[in-house]
């Protein structure tokens, strides 16, 4: 058996007239997030931690922002095809914990909904996703409700390869 870890980061800036999607959940909020897709910050370092574990590159390289096919995608539809390329290459996934810094709005009363969101994406166990959310005590871009970060580890578990050979 052999396991790997992947790490994600990513960061959007606020922008108004958009809602805010966070692990795919619709958050009632007067802003959202600027991006090219829906801006799901959380599912995007997700998907770069779990892209990261594979050794397959990033985001940036499979759903690139200069596509207009993926303009106002839904990040739930792009986690989805990252969790199957991962399962086509023979990977599992054991286990991601994601974090989010937001100074506002209050995440707690989503944090289930988000994990069931990613969850389902993913083809796991909502048990096999963790979250938490934090603030930054009002300091740097994230305290001063610019924008929303985001962190994820994932550990994968590589299936049985025929010759020996690491699918990459």
């Amino acid at each position: 058996m052999t396991l790997r870890i992947g790490h994600g980061f990513d960061v959007h800036a606020f922008a108004e007239g958009r809602p805010l999607v966070l692990g795919g959940v619709r958050i009632p909020s007067d802003r959202g997030l600027d991006g090219h897709s829906d801006a799901d910050v959380v599912a995007h370092a997700l998907m770069d931690g779990i892209l990261g574990a594979m050794r397959a590159g990033d985001i940036g390289g499979l759903f690139p922002d200069t596509d207009p096919a993926y303009e106002g995608a839904d990040s739930m539809v792009l986690l989805t095809r990252v969790a199957g390329l991962a399962r086509e290459r023979g990977f599992r996934l054991v286990d991601c914990d994601c974090t989010i810094a937001a100074q506002s709005p209050k995440l707690a009363p989503y944090r289930d909904a988000m994990r069931e969101r990613m969850a389902r994406a993913m083809g796991v166990d909502p048990s096999q996703v963790g979250l938490s959310a934090t603030t930054t005590e009002h300091l740097g871009f994230v305290g001063r409700e610019e924008g929303i970060a985001a962190w994820a580890v994932t550990l994968l578990e590589l299936g049985e390869c025929t010759g020996g050979a690491v699918p990459h």
